[in-house]
């Protein structure tokens, strides 16, 4: 069984991949991360969704990131990894309301600390903030 944690993990990989590669097959992309070697792999509904939500909602996602950047910043200077831990979370916070904002905000750092750096953690956590703020999500 798959737990949340690792679907928001799965989530992050697949739709990293899909920003890389916009033609690749999505579901067998998610088959493949989400497979244990021997076992049939029944994809988790709320990674479908989480997934397909994200890419549905990116325009409206980057605009909520966007205002939160500095003047100077713009979202093709973020780090591919980080647009992506950003655009997930922020999904997370302003699109399913069954996910409380401090546990979106937790496991995007989770992922940033696994899959980026230091720095961009905190700019991650600042930015996330700012929209928890922002929306009133406390």
């Amino acid at each position: 069984m798959i737990n949340r944690h690792e679907i928001r993990e799965f989530a992050f990989q697949t739709l990293f991949a899909i920003n890389a590669n916009p033609e690749v097959d999505t579901e067998a992309l998610m088959e493949s991360l989400a497979a244990t070697p021997g076992e049939e792999v029944e994809l988790p509904a709320y990674l479908l969704s989480l997934v397909a939500g994200v890419r549905e909602h990116t325009p409206h996602l980057d605009e909520a990131i966007s205002a939160h950047l500095s003047a100077n910043w713009s979202l093709n200077r973020l780090a591919k990894t980080d647009l992506v831990i950003l655009r997930v979370a922020v999904y997370e916070l302003l699109e399913v309301p069954d996910v409380p904002a401090k546990v979106a905000v937790n496991e995007a750092l989770e992922l940033a600390k696994k899959y980026s750096d230091e720095r961009s953690r905190k700019f991650i956590n600042g930015v996330l903030s700012a929209i928890v703020r922002q929306h009133e999500l406390v």
